[in-house]
């Protein structure tokens, strides 16, 4: 994403912040964790304010495997507390997030009955992984039986259970044939995290007037009282003064706290990269389940349908923060195997592919300790120099535990004010998931009574929830025409730069639309999008070409979408 100029107009927020130059808390990095944190301060009354270099939730945040679980492979590591804690979570969010997360049936192929019995208790007492082998069918039912006794909440998550080779093969026909069971259980998947997170952020705002996010403004350092801050927008530097500085910046983290004065090595994460496919024939053979099983070089991995796709992922190597992550070609050779294991008579190539992402994961630095025995909780580390405002540096963390993980980093903070806890997050509902109708039919109802039941009225609904009420009524106060067929309006897109900060074409066809992840992104959309936006943001010819040009950019070299071969001009 290129910096622009003074030129540039100053966001309204921007102007607030800089206006205003004073706020308790700073809180560096927009992504489920830092966004989390912020809506727990904004709801204890606590002036805070939350910026990101970039985006909203666009960098680990929106790299995830769109997974909302328990974490059953980290019983392996001995982390009992985690995954207690993650499936309480998972739990509560299909109660309070209805609207994006769902339960999602997960089934593993098991081979043999008896494998790995031996050396599960040296990798869970070395946390190395050695030569790999598989998990037997006892391991796994040992393995699931802990599992449910962290998961029953009330008996509303179904038990896990076991098929034999002719019962599994009934159900998945497709799945290989040398099998010998199955065994089945229940998490959740998040169909639009980069959403959800931007409910919560919504949310935060709401609830207390001293709570203001920016995206697109950059911490450069750490004054005396406060922290200085960069809009990468206007190129304008500017001073707020903070009490307590937190930084939740994810694997960026020894980055930011280097960028304010400090060195540390709190992080070592490792890269994750997934691919999506445009496959009916893969789709309709995961029977609407995820496929979750160990590849034979002893990594976890996952098939699942998603949004009318499949989403194959996930690799686990050392990573370079200061590095782009990208999905290699050897990753996609890695994918293809691993999809020929589990269905060996599904043929896969590269043209089914629509777009491919990868990310980094804010894992805690960990020597030569195996990257899947990594923790994958989180810490939190405090440093406090006299005259500087107190600094929280998060270690870690996960998209499960974004609810639990802000109210422990907020009490921190609460305690370094010295001040009470008046609110909890527990239960209460996020954005589009408050009134969600639980049952097909009072979803009908309800599209018909707020939105219509129509493929737009259709569309609103699964984008936001029950907000899409605010939404219809918002579009139908002023001309609306269509964008991007019965995806995306005129009209709509001034409500996201309106209400959700959009400032590039990238944000809307990454992040506030799944345009990208489906592989409809493509040059007509795109060029529509910067047409639509630019009136709304007061782009003249040029800057509408560049972020024409910067978006497909990011599409061919961050996730394998070449729009080059489909341009046509502006307006067309």
């Amino acid at each position: 994403m290129s910096e622009r100029n003074s030129t540039v107009m100053e966001r309204e927020g921007v102007r607030a912040a800089r206006e205003s130059g004073r706020t308790s808390v700073v809180v560096i990095g927009a992504g489920i964790n830092g966004i989390s944190t912020f809506r727990d301060l904004a709801m204890q009354g606590v002036d805070v304010l939350l910026i990101d270099r970039a985006d909203f939730a666009s960098g680990a945040t929106a790299a995830s495997s769109h997974m909302i679980h328990g974490g059953i492979r980290y019983l392996e590591n001995g982390e009992f507390r985690l995954v207690k804690e993650s499936v309480q979570e998972r739990n509560g969010l299909l109660k309070i997030a209805p609207h994006y997360v769902k339960p999602l049936e997960t089934t593993i192929p098991i081979y043999s009955t008896f494998s790995g019995i031996l050396t599960a208790p040296l990798r869970f007492l070395t946390h190395r992984q050695g030569k790999p082998q598989e998990r037997g069918a006892f391991l796994i039912k040992l393995g699931l039986t802990l599992y449910d006794t962290f998961s029953r909440d009330g008996g509303s998550v179904p038990r896990h259970r076991f098929l034999g080779r002719k019962k599994s093969l009934a159900q998945l026909p497709k799945l290989d044939a040398n099998i010998k069971y199955t065994a089945t259980y229940y998490d959740a998947s998040v169909h639009d995290p980069e959403r959800l997170a931007l409910d919560v952020l919504r949310d935060g705002e709401s609830a207390h007037s001293g709570a203001r996010a920016l995206n697109y403004v950059e911490a450069v350092g750490l004054d005396d009282d406060g922290v200085r801050l960069y809009d990468r927008e206007t190129g304008v530097e500017f001073h707020i003064s903070a009490d307590v500085v937190v930084n939740a910046s994810g694997p960026w983290t020894d980055l930011t706290n280097e960028a304010l004065g400090t060195d540390t090595a709190f992080m070592g994460g490792t890269k994750g990269s997934h691919i999506v496919l445009d496959h009916p024939e893969l789709l309709e053979a995961t029977g609407g389940r995820e496929i979750f099983f160990e590849h034979s070089d002893g990594r976890i991995v996952l098939i699942y349908p998603l949004k009318g796709r499949v989403l194959v992922g996930t690799t686990d190597l050392e990573a370079d923060p200061r590095e782009p992550a990208r999905c290699t070609d050897e990753e996609v050779d890695y994918f293809f195997d691993l999809i020929g294991h589990v269905f060996p008579t599904i043929s896969v190539d590269r043209s089914q592919i629509v777009y491919r992402y990868s990310g980094i994961r804010p894992l805690p630095h960990h020597d030569d300790t195996a990257p899947g025995f990594v923790s994958r909780d989180y810490r939190i580390e405090r440093r406090k120099d006299a005259g500087s405002p107190a600094v929280f540096s998060l270690v870690g963390g996960k998209w499960t535990t974004f609810r639990a993980l802000g109210e422990n980093l907020a009490d921190h903070v609460l305690e370094e004010l010295g001040r009470q806890r008046v609110a909890s997050t527990v239960g209460v509902r996020i954005g589009g998931g408050s009134g969600y109708p639980r049952t097909p039919r009072r979803r009908i109802e309800w599209l018909r009574q707020n939105v219509g039941d129509t493929d737009r009225g259709r569309t609103l609904f699964v984008r936001y929830g029950t907000r899409a009420s605010d939404v219809a009524d918002f579009l139908a106060d002023g001309d609306d025409e269509p964008v991007v067929g019965d995806a995306l309006s005129t009209r709509e897109l001034a409500w996201m730069v309106e209400r959700e900060q959009v400032c590039h074409v990238s944000d809307v066809i990454f992040r506030r639309t799944s345009l990208a992840f489906t592989g409809d992104a493509d040059a007509t959309a795109v060029q529509a999008i910067a047409g639509a936006l630019a009136p709304l943001l007061g782009w003249d010819a040029a800057r509408t070409a560049s972020e024409i040009d910067d978006t497909s950019t990011q599409l061919c070299e961050a996730h394998g979408v070449d729009l080059a071969a489909a341009a046509v001009p502006v307006g067309r």
